[in-house]
């Protein structure tokens, strides 16, 4: 089922831009897309895109570089990702990731590589475009990947990046890995007039969302979300419905949205895991989106699929 035109989150698949996914692994391919003018770098510094905002900053766009334009020394292909190439004028963007430290060396006046900015604040605040949004967060997730793929979990040894940062490649035993991203269920659980929001310790004050956790070995998404919502409000649910998928670049996973039914009774909440939880009829939850609950509560904004779930049962949809 795909979202209402209008309705999808803001932070969504990146498809401005042909992945070539078929030729990444042809370094005279990928050296050439580098070389012509038109190519483009997108810099991550420490986790962060690098953007250029307007003057009161309510408006910003990813600061995509010529290579030659880039401060300090040349980047090689081999320390770049390659994300894809834009199909009406074929020039490909590549993302180059730096250390705050190795950003300070390159630019000491911070002028080129600042201001760095985290996607998610980025995503809460709404400033970027959407297609920047999407590029910034594929980005960001595959910089977060091969951070974390530095060395081989079969013997230890040192990982290099191949086909154009899709494949790391132990340079001990020759095993390969490709880059990761972890299954999430996000569900709304709703009696058919009411849905639980809950909240958990690290939200922002009066935020409340969707129930979410991660898929487990063996598992299907429908008992991964059956799994949860027991284990975190004690609620057995039947009816589970895929609705929609997000991208979510913290660090990498697939949130997978769905809907799941529950007879409505008092919930037994999880204290390792939900801060509180409690069901909302409709007039409630048309007040978190809008702001305006008398007792400060809201949802998380446009950016989410939460967003989204929590939308369409507002308008009566779910």
């Amino acid at each position: 089922m795909q979202p209402p035109a209008g309705k999808t989150p803001t932070l969504s698949a990146m498809t401005t831009l042909d992945r070539s996914s078929a030729r990444r692994g042809e370094t005279d391919y990928l050296a050439a897309l580098l070389a012509r003018p038109q190519a483009r770098v997108l810099v991550v510094v420490g986790g962060k895109v690098v953007i250029r905002s307007n003057a009161d900053r309510t408006a910003a766009q990813l600061a995509l570089f010529h290579l030659a334009d880039l401060p300090g020394p040349t980047p090689s292909l081999e320390a770049m990702q390659f994300l894809g190439v834009q199909p009406e004028t074929g020039a490909a963007v590549f993302a180059f990731a730096l250390s705050p430290e190795d950003a300070a060396r390159r630019d000491p006046t911070g002028t080129m590589l600042a201001p760095a900015v985290d996607i998610r604040s980025l995503a809460m605040q709404g400033v970027l475009p959407a297609a920047d949004l999407s590029l910034a967060a594929t980005a960001v997730a595959l910089v977060n990947w091969h951070d974390e793929m530095r060395y081989c979990g079969r013997c230890g040894g040192v990982m290099e990046s191949n086909d154009g940062g899709w494949k790391r490649v132990c340079t001990a035993c020759g095993h390969n890995v490709f880059p990761r991203t972890d299954p999430v269920v996000i569900m709304l659980v709703t009696d058919g007039d009411r849905c639980v929001l809950a909240r958990q310790p690290h939200f922002p004050d009066g935020m409340v969302s969707t129930l979410a956790g991660f898929v487990e070995p063996g598992e299907t998404i429908e008992s991964a979300v059956a799994r949860e919502t027991e284990e975190e409000i004690g609620l057995t649910v039947e009816g589970v419905r895929y609705l929609a998928s997000q991208p979510w670049p913290f660090p990498h996973s697939l949130m997978i949205g769905c809907i799941a039914n529950a007879p409505h009774r008092p919930l037994s909440i999880d204290p390792a895991e939900i801060e509180s939880a409690s069901w909302w009829d409709r007039g409630d939850v048309r007040q978190m989106l809008a702001h305006k609950h008398p007792a400060g509560i809201w949802v998380p904004g446009p950016h989410a699929i939460a967003h989204w779930l929590i939308a369409r049962f507002a308008d009566g949809e779910l």
